[in-house]
């Protein structure tokens, strides 16, 4: 086996649905992408999934990232089997029983998005390796096309998105507002694009009652919890990402003129269960993945995560969502047999997740 294609990735999740019927829908996704692309989702638990909570898994959003598809794909199939045969799995040194497997999907709704970006990866596979963005060209300046094509899903979505007029003007958000970018371009206005309505649509309406999203991405081995603006604090609820007072003074290190009010329970719980995942990943066979904050990485803004958090920020109905970002592996397209070790590694970390989100009570 080798990286799938975006033919292969989408027969897979309708194959699963089939050979699983019982215990996995097939989710058709509202949107085509801007090059007419179908898109599925697999929703993976027991029967009777009305009002359960779920846990929302994406992948593929930046094109040259190949193997969020394939650990996303066998993450699902490996939970099925497991359950279908009522075995345990084993990823390396790690275990997980079948009563475990059977506890998740009879309580949880796994809902995975294996491929949120087909046109550009499709691109990527065929074209250009490096590349990151959609293949829109409606942004693009008349006469232009090469980078100036296309946009960055995770740029996006709808947080903090006038970059110039939330952050401070020496920030070095890594967001950009022009569309011959070739990394890391917005779009022209949030959800902008279809394949981030597409997201939205899996949270606002096809999935209301997901507590838990993780958006899979390459690489630098860590676990991304929010937010991605600034630095963390729990004490000043008046310094967050709705007050305009605070324009043009986000995104700095090291200062205490603005950090991001999260509230502490919330905090625990984030940081708590970005180290369930790195513990269970540890366990395959040593590999170290460090859990830390997305500013901690780089500040951004238009995130997937930091806007799934901020939805009951804006509107207090609004499930609260505890958002990640995975950052596997040290390399976009490691070879094969490197992959292959990566997908175990993730996957036991993604299952130790799972299992230790759903034991904290509502």
């Amino acid at each position: 086996m080798t990286y799938l294609n975006i033919a292969e990735v989408d027969s897979a999740a309708v194959n699963l649905s089939h050979a699983y019927s019982d215990l996995c829908e097939l989710v058709e996704l509202p949107e085509a992408s801007i090059e007419g692309v179908a898109c599925h989702a697999l929703r993976v638990g027991a029967p009777s999934a009305d009002g359960r909570d779920c846990v929302v898994l994406i992948g593929g959003v930046h094109a040259r990232e190949w193997g969020s598809c394939e650990i996303l794909v066998d993450f699902a199939a490996d939970l099925l089997e497991a359950y279908k045969s009522g075995s345990g799995l084993r990823y390396g040194g790690k275990s997980f029983t079948a009563a475990e497997v059977h506890a998740l999907l009879n309580n949880v709704n796994v809902v995975v998005f294996p491929l949120v970006n087909p046109d550009g990866r499709r691109y990527s596979q065929t074209v250009e390796p490096m590349w990151r963005k959609n293949r829109d060209t409606a942004n693009a300046p008349a006469g232009h096309g090469g980078d100036c094509v296309g946009v960055d899903i995770n740029r996006n979505y709808d947080f903090l998105f006038d970059a110039t007029k939330a952050f401070s003007p020496t920030a070095g958000v890594r967001v950009s507002s022009d569309p011959c970018d070739p990394q890391v371009y917005q779009g022209p206005y949030a959800f902008s694009e279809p394949e981030t309505r597409n997201v939205r649509w899996l949270l606002e309406e096809g999935f209301p009652h997901t507590r838990w999203f993780v958006d899979v991405h390459s690489y630098s081995e860590d676990m991304l919890y929010v937010w991605g603006d600034d630095e963390d604090q729990s004490e000043d609820k008046s310094m967050n990402f709705l007050n305009p007072a605070y324009d043009g003074r986000r995104g700095l290190p090291g200062d205490t003129d603005y950090r991001e009010y999260i509230p502490q329970d919330d905090f625990d719980s984030a940081t708590a269960l970005a180290r369930s995942f790195t513990d269970g990943l540890r366990e395959v066979r040593g590999t170290e993945y460090t859990p830390k904050s997305g500013f901690d990485l780089y500040p951004t803004c238009g995130t997937s995560d930091d806007y799934a958090f901020s939805r009951h920020f804006v509107d207090d109905k609004k499930e609260k969502v505890l958002a990640y970002t995975i950052e596997w592996g040290k390399e976009f397209q490691p070879p094969w047999a490197d992959m292959e070790e990566i997908i175990k590694d993730v996957s036991a970390g993604l299952l130790q997740f799972c299992l230790s989100a759903a034991a904290v009570p509502r």
